[in-house]
């Protein structure tokens, strides 16, 4: 059996078709898995970064693995050639259907280039304990990589309210990074 990780001079570039096919791969168990199973991944290896690496450096190695995966996102689940009001109904519907969470477009603030959005339900951090502290450092990178997919400019995008913080939604200021 060949290992898709492993093949020629690229085996450690992420890429779309290194997902494999789910539904022939799983399918006795199907696609979908608890959101328990999702956290454990996530914050055991946020945890194992911050320890070798620091927590600023963690969140930043977070953003750049989200960055890569929205930009994988948005060139095979999106239709990038609609307008702007377009892409987000179907980020939307995309997002919900595929339960990360619930995508609202809070203010386009047309000026400063920048979009504020909250994410209800999310994926990463809904119900966990209160701790003072923004946590969705993967989402700031997925947002920002579909956002620059789509506009071919750079965002920065980051968690302004969040579960944890004690806030019900996670907000996003999204700004083009000119």
């Amino acid at each position: 059996m060949k290992n898709v990780f492993l093949e020629g001079e690229q085996h450690h570039v992420f890429s779309w078709d290194k997902l494999g096919n789910i539904k022939e791969g799983r399918g006795d168990l199907g696609e979908t898995m608890p959101v328990l199973v999702y956290r454990l991944l996530e914050y055991s290896m946020n945890h194992v970064l911050a320890e070798e690496f620091g927590v600023e450096k963690a969140d930043e190695l977070f953003r750049k693995a989200g960055y890569k995966a929205g930009c994988e996102f948005a060139k095979n689940e999106l239709d990038l050639s609609q307008d702007v009001n377009g892409l987000f109904a179907q980020l939307q519907k995309v997002l919900r259907e595929m339960r990360i969470g619930i995508l609202r477009v809070e203010q386009m603030i047309e000026k400063e280039h920048a979009i504020v959005l909250t994410v209800a339900e999310d994926l990463d951090c809904s119900g966990l304990p209160l701790t003072n502290e923004v946590v969705c450092h993967f989402d700031e990178g997925f947002i920002g990589g579909i956002l620059e997919t789509y506009t071919h400019k750079p965002y920065v995008v980051r968690e302004t309210d969040c579960w944890a913080s004690g806030d019900r939604v996670c907000r996003f200021r999204c700004v083009e990074n000119e």
